[in-house]
């Protein structure tokens, strides 16, 4: 009877590890993680592991692409080649790391995992700021300010930019707030201009950032041949009008101009393979915009959406929507390098 009752244990043991083996490896998101960055501490970064990641935990997301704390995903199987105890020292030492305290604790160590960017420069300013949180939308009672969600998105942006091996000055900065993956962003007043307090009045508020992007560029034209200002805003219409991205650049400006139309059509393309029935309706036109006028750099100034309207709220409240929003708009800008070097 002993002999028997340790048999069935042994086969017991060995079909559990059998099922758990065939069900494969799972793990349990941080706090603030989203799907990126919670794949990249896994050791599976990039499109692929994200798409196949997707159809694994279909049921556990519902539809979303958001995660939830507590709840154990299933890790896509490792392609051959790469190993989940791989040290970061050990990567570190085959690509060069950058470090931004900016982005967070998690996500400051930056890996410039290509050279699309190299000898470019850019500027990423968010919007508003410090006393100023810019246009204000709301779902519920919940409220939506600009300055938080433009910083987001240009956290992102200025991390996929380092990423492509560029040049990256982040004029608009909050010292505790990083990338982050939550729906609704915490308002604060933290924003400073590269360390100086923002001031309340508008032209002294967009004068500020103007002469600190001057100077960054007056030093960076010597040593880099593509410079790039880019300014991130969320614009404020009434609740029923949706609209999609849109870019301005200067008057006269033939290169600010072929830079917008570059992104425009970037996003045009995206729209066409992500959503092929909607159409992209976003433009590209000129505006007399004091940033515009004043920033010595190449610029263009990009309104992401409308906080007011449920549709154009959620580009804003899903992270993952961010994430895709900064990606875009990398990918704008090495298209137009490309046509530029």
């Amino acid at each position: 009877m002993k002999r028997i009752f340790c048999l069935l244990a042994v086969l017991f043991c060995t079909f559990l590890l059998l099922d758990v083996s065939a069900q494969g490896e799972y793990a349990t998101p941080k706090s603030g993680e989203g799907i990126s960055s919670f794949l990249e501490r896994n050791k599976r970064p990039g499109k692929a592991y994200y798409n196949e990641f997707m159809k694994l935990n279909e049921k556990r997301l519902r539809g979303k692409e958001e995660l939830r704390l507590g709840v154990k995903y299933v890790l896509p199987p490792l392609k051959k080649g790469t190993s989940a105890s791989v040290s970061p020292k050990a990567v570190a030492g085959k690509k060069r790391v950058v470090r931004e305290r900016l982005f967070g604790k998690k996500l400051a160590d930056v890996t410039v995992t290509s050279n699309r960017l190299q000898g470019a420069c850019f500027y990423v300013v968010s919007g508003h700021g410090g006393p100023d949180p810019g246009a204000i939308g709301k779902i519920g009672k919940v409220e939506l300010h600009e300055d938080e969600y433009a910083y987001d998105v240009a956290l992102r942006l200025a991390r996929n930019l380092m990423q492509e091996g560029a040049e990256v000055h982040i004029i608009i900065q909050d010292a505790k707030d990083g990338i982050r993956d939550s729906r609704y962003l915490s308002n604060s007043k933290r924003e400073t201009c590269m360390g100086d307090a923002i001031p309340l009045n508008q032209v002294a508020r967009l004068q500020q950032r103007c002469t600190k992007i001057n100077e960054l560029y007056r030093k960076d034209r010597k040593k880099y041949k593509y410079c790039r200002a880019i300014f991130l805003h969320v614009d404020s219409r009434s609740r029923s009008a949706q609209t999609d991205v849109f870019f301005y650049h200067a008057p006269k400006s033939v290169s600010g101009k072929k830079l917008a139309v570059t992104m425009k059509e970037t996003f045009e393309s995206k729209y066409d393979k992500h959503q092929p029935n909607r159409g992209f309706e976003g433009t590209v036109s000129s505006r007399n915009l004091y940033v515009l006028l004043q920033a010595a750099p190449v610029s263009v100034f990009v309104e992401l959406g409308n906080i007011q309207n449920t549709f154009d709220q959620r580009r804003f409240v899903i992270s993952s929507n961010r994430q895709a929003l900064a990606k875009w708009m990398t990918e704008g800008f090495i298209a137009d390098y490309k046509q530029v070097k």
